[in-house]
């Protein structure tokens, strides 16, 4: 099969197209605008591979986005391509806005358009899969968890682009009969993480000796999946999945905000041990993001049910891997950030 990755140069993206050239014999074009979060250097490992090709482009230029069906003829379309960091939407949501809303409706015009194109045979294979976010759903109390029913209750630019978005595949489907499939997925982590997220964050930070910031009182909860567990699911769902249908992929793994970075801490404290004290010295409390939604948990019985689908990270030997990982990879994150992010806070417009 040829899959087109939408993204393909992010951080799930990467991982994704790692996972088809590592372990499935299928061919796949990344599509990727290259933005300060999309990085090249994340897919060196595969880049030779005669089944990986790259085209660089914006998903809502149309016209980009037409010469790339052409020129690869996808069998898959995976949408992965977006604007996703909520503190970057407070201080910027106008690219959100073009990004999630307007360029997945760029690429589900120029789907639909190549879909009604193709064979029978061909229009049978052919899917077209969104991945989304949890974060639509707004916020969790003390109990309960988000499932493929859950009605929407975005509370930042962020999470309302990507609600909206959703809204477009399902009105492709409904409307045009446009094969799609979506998901939703809780807190990712992992190896290649632009380091303006908060694991990534708080491993470089410590290492140089930096405050180590938490929003608020640090008992905002997340429901973390490790990158590479997502990527197997997402695989899961093009392929078996029920066209038409909305899958939450989650790693069974809530966390306080705070215990992640005491957690990343005592990692480091064994790993990489400061000459005097510990790293949980240089954690900082700083005012809270606003909007900041309290607690993200899924339920994602239905993918583990219908597909076969579990996590086979726990959140300990996850997180062991990524702080490992970003140990041994001081060079990849120096030439991600550079002239691009120096980790100052961001997000505190209102």
């Amino acid at each position: 099969m040829k899959i087109l990755v939408t993204g393909g140069a992010g951080f799930i993206g990467s991982a994704v197209v790692r996972e088809i050239i590592n372990h499935t014999e299928h061919s796949v074009c990344n599509f990727d605008k290259l933005t300060y979060a999309g990085n090249l250097e994340s897919l060196v490992s595969v880049s030779d591979s005669d089944r990986y090709t790259f085209f660089k482009g914006d998903i809502a230029d149309r016209a980009a986005v037409q010469q790339a069906f052409s020129e690869f003829a996808p069998d898959i379309v995976m949408n992965l391509a977006a604007e996703s960091h909520v503190d970057r939407s407070i201080d910027g949501p106008a690219e959100f806005m073009q990004t999630n809303i307007m360029g997945t409706f760029t690429m589900l015009e120029v789907a639909r358009e190549y879909f009604n194109g193709l064979d029978s045979d061909q229009k049978s294979r052919f899917r077209f899969h969104h991945i989304s976010t949890d974060e639509v759903f707004g916020t969790l109390g003390e109990t309960g968890f988000f499932t493929e029913t859950t009605p929407y209750a975005p509370n930042s630019p962020y999470s309302a682009s990507k609600a909206s978005s959703d809204h477009l595949v399902r009105a492709w489907y409904e409307t045009y009969g446009l094969p799609t499939l979506q998901t939703n997925c809780s807190n990712n982590y992992g190896p290649y993480h632009f380091p303006e997220k908060l694991i990534p964050l708080v491993i470089l930070n410590a290492l140089e000796g930096k405050p180590l910031p938490i929003y608020g009182n640090g008992l905002q909860i997340r429901d973390w999946l490790y990158v590479e567990d997502h990527a197997r699911a997402l695989l899961k769902v093009v392929f078996e999945g029920e066209i038409g249908s909305t899958y939450n992929i989650g790693g069974h793994n809530e966390q306080k905000n705070i215990d992640v970075v005491k957690s990343i801490c005592a990692i480091l404290d064994e790993l990489s041990p400061k000459s005097t004290g510990n790293y949980e010295e240089q954690i900082v409390f700083v005012s809270d993001r606003p909007g900041h939604d309290l607690r993200y948990a899924i339920d994602a019985s239905k993918i583990s049910d219908e597909l076969g689908w579990t996590p086979e990270e726990t959140f300990e030997t996850g997180l062991r891997k990524t702080v490992q990982w970003y140990l041994e990879n001081h060079q990849w994150c120096g030439a991600v950030t550079k002239n691009k992010y120096d980790r100052e806070r961001i997000g505190l417009k209102v």
